[in-house]
């Protein structure tokens, strides 16, 4: 059966769709040992020789697989690096599947990553990204007073909230963690904000996403999700995700 370049790369596991698209205009994808960059050219994974990023696409793709990481900082949320720095790679040793994580999380963050290799998924959840609300613990300079944080979590249009008190013993000089429920397209707006009120952020770790949570991950550890789990993060893409949290 004919079908689109992107869809079937993604389907086999080895990019989501929107980066398939950037490796067929790239002229990293070839059929039949020709190189396309049309994004509109069709193919048939079951008669037709595809290559993309060097890898052949297999007609019969493995298992879908969808799963949390705790991903530890200063680690690249991809799977391969050019600078040579550290990848989720690392973390996944022993996974027979090729997964790719949807979504981004800072190099010098820490927390929560989803991969997957159902790239329709993928494709679905990445073109609904901004109004995902994402959960994140944040540490800052110095300590934000109740007033503080209602102004503002008002300011920026963010729920704030006090969720660790650091060491007593360390005086006035020791940081305070918070809990910061957000869109994506906060995520700059805080930094901004919290270094004009000079609280800059020093850590940040993401400990929710839509359903999923962190709960029980060890860093640099993950865990699989099961099938129930993939059809609640399927109904991410159709506004449901604020019903029910998936404790992982």
């Amino acid at each position: 059966m004919q079908e689109r370049l992107q869809k079937i790369i993604a389907r086999a596991g080895i990019a989501s769709r929107r980066h398939a698209e950037l490796l067929i205009a790239s002229g990293q994808v070839r059929v039949n040992g020709r190189v396309v960059k049309e994004l509109g050219t069709k193919a048939d994974a079951s008669k037709d020789r595809i290559e993309a990023a060097g890898k052949v696409v297999e007609a019969n793709a493995g298992r879908r697989v969808y799963m949390v990481l705790n991903k530890p900082p200063e680690v690249v949320s991809a799977m391969a690096d050019p600078e040579g720095r550290k990848t989720l790679r690392n973390c996944l040793r022993g996974l027979p599947e090729r997964v790719f994580p949807v979504g981004n999380l800072e190099y010098a963050a820490s927390g929560l990553v989803f991969l997957t290799n159902d790239g329709d998924l993928a494709a679905e959840m990445l073109d609904k990204w901004a109004q995902l609300e994402q959960v994140y613990q944040v540490k800052v300079k110095g300590m934000l007073t109740l007033v503080d944080l209602e102004r503002l979590g008002k300011e920026i249009g963010v729920k704030m909230q006090t969720v660790r008190q650091p060491d007593a013993t360390r005086g006035r000089a020791a940081n305070y963690w918070y809990e910061v429920r957000m869109r994506d397209s906060k995520k700059e707006e805080l930094r901004r904000v919290l270094f004009k009120e000079k609280h800059p952020l020093e850590k940040l770790k993401r400990i929710g996403l839509g359903p999923l949570t962190l709960e029980g991950i060890p860093r640099g550890r993950y865990r699989l999700i099961e099938q129930k789990e993939a059809e609640k993060l399927r109904r991410i893409e159709k506004g449901r995700e604020g019903k029910e949290k998936t404790k992982l």
